[in-house]
């Protein structure tokens, strides 16, 4: 990869007039500014969907490892189509707040406009359509009936639904397909419209010489399409429970470790198919994005295992991974693709060498190099450790941001990160420009920084804090925050640290 930079953005996090940002003008928008400041990718967050109606709706725990996410369906372009009107738009309730998503008042009102625009469709005599039905019918009907079944069962998860569907008896899932036909035509629907605007997103950025940086989660939720309907794939007992199930042991995110509740891989069964659900997941990846950072990398290495009944993660014991293997097989099915590894957490030789192996660029987060307890020339995380086959951040969506990070630090700890950059001048609040300036200017072929540290926000900007729920993956940005001045300055620290896209080059 060319020495380049991007900007992480989630898409949720696009201004919009409808609860959250999804595939319309401000997408465009946003491409235009990054191909302005000289970029070369927009990394986003999941694409898929999540559990409707919480109060923060993680993209890290989707009904699908497959489907995207139909909140991101523009609803300007449906009124272009005819299909909705604009005071129909205007008079729904997506929430107050112009920088926050109201995850609830989204699930009441969006949904219920996308079935109205379905209900006027003439969706079934497109040949486009039709088209889109027989490219995917390999994950969509299982999708679609999952999803209207949840709605059927007044949302809840599969495990709680009667027997003979719970199980997937012939007859059962013949039954639900009458019963529920047009539930399960307007989740095809939407799917449709979600992949004919992202492709017209994705065309243009492409155009623009924007590429995009898709991101997986290394797991599926339990209450998944995925589980419900290949419970062969996973650690499941008779009732198709699991047996175990995921999290981290201590971290510097968690003392007492994380308890995320997926369900584990058989990793031998998928070995026995030669990882043909994962060369399936990854096809699909391929398609979506241009480059495909894997979450959690360091779990195909070795997977941290927890006691489906465990009351902390401390219960929690390491197995062992696909290793290289996987990623040998998806290279020899369908040749090279451009894949980031996610390789934070609890760093083992073995990690490494898997990450080696590979061959794929690893991550590399600024604020980890100044751990008062692990500070010192071999930190990995400080910039002068930095090689070239890697991508730099100041942050991830995991982190506080850069600046909220910190204004937060003690005294000790803000004198000992001024040390390393030898700037005692600098105003606490001023400091995110030396950071951002910092991660630009290392040896990393890619250096992406989040939107919020381009802004300078505090925490309240903040994308999630692992390990709670309440507030996390809410934040947006406001339309009047794309600046030209901020443009015309990241074009020249761009220029500057030898990370142009020369194809959007406009001179000195």
């Amino acid at each position: 990869m060319n020495r380049s930079a991007g900007i992480l953005l989630s898409v949720t996090s696009l201004p919009s007039h409808y609860g959250i940002g999804c595939f319309d003008h401000a997408a465009y928008d946003f491409v235009d500014f990054l191909a302005d400041a000289g970029q070369t990718y927009w990394q986003i967050l999941p694409l898929s969907p999540t559990s409707h109606g919480k109060e923060d709706d993680s993209p890290y725990q989707s009904h699908s490892a497959f489907a995207g996410n139909p909140y991101f369906i523009s609803l300007d372009a449906l009124i272009d189509e005819g299909v909705l009107s604009q005071e129909e738009c205007d008079s729904a309730d997506f929430g107050s707040k112009a920088d926050d998503v109201d995850y609830s008042a989204l699930h009441n009102s969006r949904l219920s406009l996308l079935r109205r625009a379905y209900e006027r469709s003439d969706i079934s005599h497109d040949p486009n359509y039709q088209q889109f039905l027989q490219d995917n019918e390999w994950w969509l009907s299982d999708y679609a009936l999952f999803m209207a079944l949840k709605g059927f069962f007044a949302g809840k998860p599969w495990y709680e639904w009667p027997e003979d569907i719970r199980l997937r008896w012939g007859y059962s899932l013949e039954y639900y397909h009458r019963t529920l036909y047009y539930d399960v035509e307007f989740q095809k629907y939407m799917q449709f419209k979600f992949a004919q605007q992202w492709y017209a997103l994705k065309s243009y950025a492409n155009s623009r010489h924007i590429q995009i940086i898709g991101d997986i989660p290394i797991y599926v939720s339990l209450d998944s399409v995925d589980v419900w309907a290949k419970p062969e794939l996973f650690q499941l007992d008779e009732g198709h429970m699991p047996t175990a199930i995921s999290g981290c042991p201590p971290d510097a995110f968690a003392a007492d470790g994380q308890i995320w509740g997926n369900p584990l891989y058989r990793w031998d069964y998928h070995r026995s198919t030669a990882f043909a659900w994962w060369s399936s997941r990854l096809y699909r990846c391929f398609q979506l994005y241009d480059v495909v950072r894997i979450d959690h990398f360091r779990g195909f290495d070795e997977y941290f295992s927890i006691p489906k009944d465990a009351k902390s993660a401390l219960e929690g014991h390491w197995e062992k991974g696909p290793g290289i293997d996987l990623f040998r097989t998806i290279e020899w099915l369908m040749g090279w693709h451009p894949v980031i590894a996610e390789d934070l957490g609890l760093m083992t030789d073995s990690v490494r060498e898997l990450v080696r192996q590979s061959g794929f660029p690893n991550m590399k987060v600024l604020q980890f190099g100044f751990d008062p307890d692990d500070y010192g020339a071999g930190n990995d995380y400080l910039p002068h450790n930095y090689g070239k086959n890697c991508v730099a951040y100041t942050g991830t969506h995991d982190n506080e941001t850069i600046s909220g990070w910190f204004c937060g630090l003690s005294d000790k700890e803000k004198t000992l990160v001024r040390n390393y950059l030898d700037d005692f001048r600098t105003p606490d609040e001023e400091m995110y420009h030396r950071f951002v300036s910092t991660v630009l200017r290392t040896t990393a072929d890619i250096a992406i920084i989040p939107m919020q540290d381009h802004l300078g926000l505090g925490n309240s900007a903040r994308m999630n804090i692992p390990s709670y729920v309440g507030s996390n993956w809410r934040w947006r940005m406001k339309g009047d925050e794309l600046t030209e001045e901020l443009s015309q300055s990241l074009y020249a620290q761009t220029l500057r640290y030898g990370r142009m896209n020369w194809e959007n080059f406009r001179g000195v």
